[in-house]
């Protein structure tokens, strides 16, 4: 059994390659690419049907690639756009929910609408990562990606949240607004305390407790794995425990890590995330022969009409919800509308069409119960599952791969200013490094030449730390010195990046070379 497991991991693994490699040749998003391989895979004779398991998905695969996405998001840039993003996290989801509730309980026979509510919480959260992968492409406005990343943090909890109290309606047929509202704010506060918590405690851990990179790389994989499930053991929501987390972890990063471990770290997670990334939408891809052969009792074609048909509405949805959240909160708020004024229709409307799904909406779909409390085979379970695969496949094609092509049609594409950023921001540190040493160093330090040069700005600085010290000064004095200069560039970075003055990206990319700089000192 064992051994199976493993063949098929390592299959799956060389196919992900492979398969990545083809879609950049093709300029197809991987996560997009794999999906496709995966359903054509699939098809073939003789390929052995992988079932997935939602434990899989939920336990072992999503709370890295969570806490991951937490720790890369900027705050400011979360909390900056925090209006945009909850209305589309926590506004749209329950918008959708809703929607598609009545629209699936009037369209098939005999479907409730505590079904129909089920049914929509499943099909709500859009994958971010299918949009961002392809957006990050094509050099597209940060702040749209921003939006997409912030909501894709708050989404799935929410639609898991929703997909809790639904389930539970349909399967005891009880159902209370008042109370799943409360249970809905006691499981989101219980569980950004618990992720909180738990950082706060891998902060003190690191803090005063002498580790090892591959210690602090350890802790950094076991970190969101011990949030979720100490969230979901005391009720609450696991996803939005390792949200929080990572949010916390990553603040505290630059405190508790060294540039060695903070690059061991680096290295380590993007291979797990490219790993589990590659093995969740192969997987999705290759579950289709899975899931058609449990309808039995419904004609395929009648099947993915409904499929179809919620498909499309849940695009409509997303569309027709975007605009009026990005429009109405500056028609009605002079000052917002002074601070933010109205953007362009076609960012909003690029905005709307980044809505495909992905692992939560099947991971959901996936854990409905084969029976009800009084042991009745739950209603319609096989359709739901239908559904949401056809959900997941029609938004990931048809959006995914016509993206691109909208991208350029709506003139949204920016120029790639990333060296100019690079070269303000090198130009930047310099010019502190280059005050703070005309202000504290005397002669015997830096040469009456070097001062005149340093002064007229004419010593250039290539890594911002080759600066050359006098004949007198000694080995020690020059390392001290890089070391300073290095500390007063991290300070000026740290400050540069609570104002929001650089890219994200950017600020890291500068971050990364101070910690090589800092690794060659030792």
């Amino acid at each position: 059994m064992f051994e199976s497991l493993l063949v098929i991991a390592i299959v799956l693994l060389l196919a992900t390659i492979v398969l990545t490699v083809i879609s950049n040749r093709l300029g197809i998003s991987a996560p997009i690419f794999l999906v496709i391989a995966g359903l054509v895979i699939s098809l073939m004779p003789g390929i052995p049907h992988l079932r997935l398991d939602p434990d899989l998905l939920f336990v072992i695969l999503l709370p890295p690639l969570l806490y991951r996405a937490a720790w890369n998001t900027n705050w400011n840039d979360f909390w900056s756009n925090r209006r945009p993003i909850s209305l589309h996290g926590l506004g749209l989801v329950i918008a959708t929910a809703v929607g598609i509730a009545y629209l699936s309980h009037a369209l098939i026979p005999n479907f409730s609408l505590a079904q129909g509510f089920l049914l929509g919480s499943i099909v709500a959260p859009p994958d971010a990562l299918a949009a961002t992968s392809v957006l990050q492409q094509l050099k597209i406005r940060q702040r749209i990606v921003t939006i997409l990343e912030g909501e894709s943090l708050i989404n799935d909890a929410a639609s898991l949240i929703v997909f809790r109290f639904a389930l539970a309606a349909v399967v005891s047929g009880q159902f209370s607004f008042w109370e799943a509202s409360a249970d809905f704010l006691l499981a989101s506060c219980v569980g950004i305390s618990i992720g909180c918590g738990i950082a706060g405690l891998m902060y003190l851990l690191q803090r005063f407790v002498p580790t090892s990179p591959s210690m602090d790389t350890v802790l950094s994989i076991a970190a969101p794995y011990v949030m979720y499930l100490c969230a979901e053991k005391a009720d609450a929501s696991g996803i939005l425990a390792v949200v929080s987390g990572g949010f916390v972890s990553a603040y505290y990063a630059s405190k508790t890590l060294t540039p060695q471990a903070k690059l061991q770290i680096q290295g380590v997670w993007e291979t797990l995330v490219f790993i589990l990334n590659g093995f969740v939408f192969i997987l999705i891809g290759l579950q289709l022969p899975i899931i058609i052969s449990k309808l039995k009792w419904i004609p395929l074609p009648v099947a993915i009409g409904f499929g179809l048909a919620i498909s499309v509405a849940v695009v409509l949805i997303r569309m027709v919800w975007v605009f009026p959240a990005t429009y109405l909160p500056r028609l009605l708020n002079p000052r917002l509308r002074a601070n933010d004024p109205y953007p362009g229709w076609r960012a909003v409307f690029l905005l709307g069409w980044c809505g495909m799904r992905g692992v939560v909406t099947l991971a959901s779909a996936l854990t409905i119960p084969l029976l009800l409390n009084d042991q009745r085979v739950f209603p319609f379970r096989t359709l739901i599952i239908f559904i949401a695969f056809t959900v997941i496949i029609f938004t990931l094609i048809v959006q995914g791969l016509s993206l691109p092509y909208l991208t350029r049609y709506l003139a949204l594409n920016e120029p790639d200013n990333d060296e100019n950023q690079l070269t303000d921001l090198t130009n930047r540190l310099t010019d502190r490094v280059l005050d703070h040493l005309l202000n504290h160093y005397s002669e015997n330090v830096l040469t009456h030449e070097m001062r005149e040069q340093l002064a007229q700005k004419t010593l250039i600085i290539q890594t911002d730390t080759e600066i050359v010290v006098s004949e007198s000064g000694t080995p020690q004095q020059y390392q001290q010195l890089k070391r300073e200069i290095i500390t007063i560039r991290r300070e000026e970075l740290a400050r540069l990046r609570r104002q929001n003055a650089f890219s994200e990206a950017i600020i890291r990319q500068k971050e990364f070379e101070l910690d090589l700089e800092q690794i060659a000192l030792s």
